[in-house]
């Protein structure tokens, strides 16, 4: 019995790593979706959106062997907890790396349009504060820290700051007229992608209350990220 449970916990541990590398795989894509973005660059954008589906396979193969180890070990208490978690990190991190992919998408669709300095310091500034965010939640996660978990929605307060003077950005450039409407309204969602990543980052943060605590709270971050993408955003 002793040697099943040491070949249980081992196994969680690998799945803690598996959630922590898949995080740590997002907080490097987010500067570097942002750059493909602001530098135009189509190769760059290709190779992200070829790449996401091994992001995929690993979400996928992380929340099947938790579902494995719920089937074969019956967890309790805080090892149920851990488990449980794992099902609900694996698919928020995996959307998050589908937001990134959806930043190259809409740099494929802007490309060859030009941004005025204003709107180009607001993407930088969002994207280095939903990377900040993100990789906060993932060192919260590896360290199980539930306090340093508690001050995502306060760091994510400034996002959402941000996003808002994104937009007001975007209608003072398009009336200025050094943005068309085609891509005000790119811009528009991209804001929006970057404030879902925040809010993913959020989430993530619950989890790991819930993991230290018990307590699981209910949030503003998981009604708003119930759809992804807004209408007309995807596609290629």
């Amino acid at each position: 019995m002793n040697d099943l449970r040491h070949d249980f916990h081992h196994e969680l541990e690998e799945l803690r790593n598996g959630i922590a590398r898949l995080g740590a795989t997002v907080v490097e894509l987010i500067p570097r979706v942002t750059d493909i973005l602001l530098e135009q660059d189509l190769e760059g954008a290709e190779y992200v959106l070829r790449g996401d589906i091994e992001i995929d396979v690993r979400a996928t193969e992380i929340e099947e062997k938790a579902l494995t180890l719920l089937a074969l070990q019956a967890p309790v208490a805080r090892d149920l907890r851990e488990l449980a978690s794992v099902l609900k990190l694996s698919p928020e991190i995996e959307r998050s790396a589908d937001l990134c992919c959806n930043i190259c998408k809409a740099a494929r669709r802007i490309y060859g349009h030009s941004l005025d300095p204003k709107l180009r310091g607001l993407i930088q500034k969002m994207s280095a504060q939903a990377q900040q965010e993100y990789k906060e939640v993932v060192e919260a996660y590896v360290a199980r820290d539930g306090l340093r978990a508690a001050a995502l929605p306060d760091m994510d307060g400034f996002l959402d700051d941000l996003h808002r003077q994104f937009i007001a950005q975007i209608f003072e450039s398009h009336a200025s007229g050094s943005i068309d409407l085609q891509v005000a309204v790119q811009l528009a969602v991209v804001a929006r992608f970057y404030e879902r990543i925040g809010d993913h980052a959020v989430n993530i943060s619950q989890r790991v209350t819930y993991i230290t605590t018990g307590e699981l709270t209910d949030h503003e971050a998981a009604a708003r990220t119930r759809v992804e993408t807004p209408p007309g955003a995807e596609g290629t």
